[in-house]
């Protein structure tokens, strides 16, 4: 009875670490976009030193998973968030990641603001913060439904993502002035697209918590 009280304990804990990675790695994104829209380097710096505490973290979480693992055997249900936990952190991680890459190209957009509006950085990037936000909040509650809207809500952003990079390659090659600014700028909207693909598998594997089913799996099957 002690060991199964411990293990409780254990993925309490576990869950809580989850939800601290998941708000931490949000902040920087609501960070990481007003640093992009105001060339706030001060802002952007921030960004950049708080990485390392979610890499402590995702340190943490690991540790924490191969703890429970040892405590005893998990049943199907526990196994399978412990399994999904691993991963939401590797992908929270990388997220953290990617919101630093942004930051650290802010610096040579100082002096052009207004492109970045007019490309529609501006714009991927509120649209970013309010997917990932949606994710805190999925990750808090399980909710399928969510999940879901999520997923499109992804999808949508993905596809405008790719949209927004076309139009800045047109814009390269009819502007060469603006060629090294204008890749600074199609990186991080390649940074932002990988934000939403993350988004996307966090979504997923809170669906494989509730109800086993893998979604990726799924979708590759039905396009097949």
């Amino acid at each position: 009875m002690e060991n199964y009280r411990i293990f409780d304990s254990e993925l309490d804990k576990l869950a809580h670490k989850v939800i601290q990675m998941c708000s931490q790695v949000n902040q920087q994104i609501i960070d990481v976009v007003l640093a992009l829209k105001t060339a706030d380097l001060v802002i952007a710096k921030k960004v950049i030193i708080n990485d390392e505490y979610i890499n402590n973290l995702d340190v943490k979480i690991d540790k924490l998973c191969q703890k429970i693992f040892a405590l005893q055997q998990p049943v199907a249900s526990d196994l399978r968030y412990i399994i999904s936990a691993l991963k939401i952190n590797n992908d929270l991680e990388r997220i953290g990641d990617h919101a630093v890459s942004i930051a650290k190209r802010i610096e040579p957009l100082q002096d052009y603001l207004q492109l970045v509006e007019d490309l529609g950085i501006e714009v991927i990037g509120i649209k970013t913060t309010d997917l990932f936000s949606d994710v805190v909040e999925l990750v808090k509650t399980h909710d399928l439904a969510f999940a879901e809207q999520i997923m499109s809500k992804a999808a949508e952003l993905k596809d405008e993502c790719k949209s927004v990079a076309a139009t800045i390659l047109t814009e390269m090659m009819q502007q060469s002035e603006v060629v090294v600014v204008a890749a600074n700028i199609l990186i991080i909207t390649n940074l932002f697209e990988r934000i939403s693909g993350y988004s996307t598998n966090i979504a997923e594997s809170i669906t494989f918590v509730v109800n086993g089913e893998i979604v990726k799996h799924k979708k590759h099957i039905e396009n097949n």
